[in-house]
């Protein structure tokens, strides 16, 4: 086993054990339909061995930021659809990550009349709106114990929807501090009803939402993303006794389903906690080690020689390296990341670095 020889994820083979990290590019157009760049941006990448996309919103009420794609209209999908046609032309497999944003977003940006939280409390802080303008963050409706079947069925659909236009799988996205990570953690989750108070009860949402998309789309098409004690967003989680008890909830919960994969956002994956998670999720396991360094060739290869992970999730030097799989194998230099340009509309910074030449 080596990161460049091949593996399954779910029932699907990908060829390599490198895979896209989700990452915010604001791409999207103001009705949250992917166009032909967001398709080429995918398909460049497609030698990785399996995209993970965006956070991808399921309801207008979740969308998070100006530029976001959603996965909720008949345009939308079938904006998607070239997406994966365009990555399958190249041999590429491809998962959306399904993200419902919470609190992390303004009703600005939803054009609803609500944003939603397990809580009614507001992330400290501003968000930017379409314009540029800072606002604050607004204080969230507490979620009924009666609404929560209407959120989890969104993700169902988007899971639907995703599939249905040839995306080969979905992403939930209970990570770095939207809606379903806000479930687990007691900084954002102060309920009082079955989904509050215990490490138990703070998982179920997240749990009962997989069961759901699982008996729509079949548990090879859902993977989960988590980020414990990653602490963005105002979601805090310690690294200690409660966090631990709230994921190994969470994870026995979850192995029973046989997702396609378990992906861990942490600074340490080779840490007792982490490793814990994975020996008791039993399935394929991808691990990023977070934003404040950027995942070198040697740091990939190393993880998977020595068994830390099945696959391992890149986010900046995929971004600025459509080719990073070849240039990895061939031990060649790599472009930097343009960070300036990393959000916006423009193909500047999204489909113009350029591929290793000869």
């Amino acid at each position: 086993m080596s990161l460049f020889s091949p593996t399954t994820v779910g029932s699907i083979g990908v060829r390599n054990r490198v895979s896209l990290a989700p990452m915010t590019r604001l791409r999207a157009n103001a009705d949250g339909v992917p166009g032909p760049i967001v398709a080429k941006y995918y398909e460049q990448r497609a030698g990785i061995g399996l995209l993970v996309t965006e956070g991808v919103f399921p309801s207008a009420e979740s969308k998070a930021y100006p530029g976001q794609p959603g996965i909720v209209t008949d345009e939308q999908a079938a904006g998607w659809a070239k997406v994966a046609d365009a990555v399958h032309a190249e041999g590429g497999v491809v998962f959306m990550q399904l993200m419902n944003g919470g609190r992390v977003t303004h009703t600005d940006i939803t054009g609803t009349d609500r944003i939603v939280a397990p809580s009614a409390i507001a992330i400290e802080g501003d968000t930017r709106l379409a314009d540029g303008t800072k606002v604050a963050y607004p204080v969230p409706h507490a979620l009924e114990t009666s609404e929560l079947e209407t959120v989890r069925d969104e993700f169902v659909k988007a899971a639907r929807r995703a599939v249905d236009a040839g995306i080969d799988g979905v992403e939930l996205h209970s990570a770095n501090g939207y809606l379903l990570h806000e479930f687990l953690s007691p900084a954002s989750n102060q309920r009082t009803d079955g989904y509050g108070g215990s490490p138990e009860a703070r998982a179920r949402f997240v749990i009962e939402v997989a069961q759901a998309v699982v008996a729509e789309v079949g548990a090879d098409r859902v993977g989960i993303r988590i980020s414990p004690a990653h602490n963005i967003q105002d979601v805090w989680e310690k690294d200690d006794a409660e966090t631990r008890a709230t994921y190994e909830a969470l994870i026995a919960g979850l192995a029973p389903l046989g997702l396609a994969y378990l992906s861990v956002l942490h600074a340490d994956p080779a840490s007792d906690l982490i490793q814990d998670l994975r020996r008791a999720f039993g399935g394929t396991f991808i691990v990023n080690s977070g934003f404040s360094t950027m995942t070198t060739r040697d740091e990939a290869v190393t993880a998977v020689d020595d068994g830390i992970a099945d696959l391992i999730a890149v986010g900046r030097p995929a971004i600025a390296n459509p080719d990073l799989v070849t240039r990895w194998e061939q031990n060649a230099d790599e472009n930097e990341v343009d960070q300036a340009s990393v959000y916006g509309p423009a193909e500047r910074g999204y489909t113009d670095y350029p591929f290793l030449q000869g």
